[in-house]
């Protein structure tokens, strides 16, 4: 007896009643496909997360933007030339023409913070940059392979943090001279050693977990696994670090050219403007001190609160963070 095969095309007969009919039947979506949209927002989701439990860092954050927006817009916010001086007007107290008062060669204060923002902010992404940069290399090079490597390197580490940031700055300094590009050199190497240590200590902790070693057993090679899963998984603590870096740096930056081996004039810098009119006629003008002093505290407060609020956030392990999808 033959078996005739069956034939497992649908046919118009065989279709059932949902195909056949004209109304079209659409079936609901997937899970997966549903929760697609929402991995793209998941910023919006830190943000909002940050506002409802981290209300100071929400501030915080808020400070920092107003920073960026002012540096970036400082044409259109000042409402003079930095380095414009007009006549004899040197001194003046805040006022309608000049909302900060001006200084002894007779300058918009109000322009020059303004304008220190971008200051500021160049020095600071600069430096938080090559330090997080270098403590990135030397932190998951040390702490991935370990062995003498790790023991070379982190001597290296214990040697530069045994002196005090300021005196490697202020050496660096003396050696190079001043300037922009060499302020930004010597806050990153005065700044990378400490944050090293810390991701070391992540890179550490993520080495011996499940998913790196069946990537080993697969035969991935060492650069592969270090690019694809040691690197995304300490990005969470780079970040931080690179935010609270950010106001040490600027405070940095601040105390360097407050002892003359910062930013070179004419350059608006907040640290100069306390150490050159400030500190001659404070008594005379507080006004130079007072909104060059809290253009600084506002930013440093800024930074640091908003890296507080992330590392809560993004780390589950401390207590009392929240936890963001991604």
């Amino acid at each position: 007896m033959k078996i005739k095969p069956v034939d497992h095309m649908v046919t118009a007969k065989t279709k059932p009643d949902y195909i056949a009919s004209a109304k079209p039947h659409y079936l609901p979506a997937s899970p997966v496909a549903s929760a697609a949209p929402y991995r793209h927002h998941w910023l919006l989701d830190l943000v909002i997360q940050m506002v409802k439990t981290k209300p100071l860092g929400a501030f915080g954050g808020a400070l920092v933007l107003g920073m960026v927006m002012m540096a970036f817009f400082a044409p259109l916010i000042a409402p003079y030339n930095p380095n414009e001086m007009h006549g004899m007007q040197s001194l003046l107290p805040p006022s309608a023409d000049f909302y900060f008062g001006t200084d002894a060669l007779a300058r918009d204060m109000f322009s020059r913070i303004v304008y220190g923002a971008r200051v500021s902010l160049a020095v600071g992404l600069g430096a938080v940059g090559l330090s997080i940069f270098l403590a990135t290399v030397i932190g998951v090079l040390s702490g991935y392979f370990g062995g003498r490597l790790d023991a070379v390197i982190q001597r290296f580490v214990d040697a530069i943090m045994s002196f005090p940031w300021m005196i490697i700055m202020l050496t660096i300094m003396s050696i190079l001279g001043p300037g922009t590009v060499n302020v930004i050199l010597a806050l990153a190497l005065a700044g990378f050693a400490g944050s090293s240590r810390v991701i070391r200590s992540a890179v550490m902790a993520i080495k011996h977990s499940e998913y790196v070693m069946a990537a080993r057993s697969v035969g991935c090679r060492q650069f592969t696994i270090l690019l694809r899963h040691i690197l995304p998984n300490v990005a969470a603590p780079i970040l931080v670090l690179a935010t609270l870096g950010l106001g040490n740096a600027i405070l940095a930056e601040a105390a360097l050219s407050f002892l003359g081996f910062g930013v070179p004039p004419p350059a608006s810098s907040w640290g100069r403007m306390l150490s050159g009119d400030g500190l001659d006629y404070m008594l005379k003008g507080p006004w130079l001190v007072i909104f060059p002093g809290l253009a600084i505290s506002a930013a440093v407060f800024g930074f640091n609160m908003l890296g507080d609020a992330l590392r809560d956030l993004l780390d589950p392990r401390l207590t009392g963070g929240a936890r963001v999808n991604k």
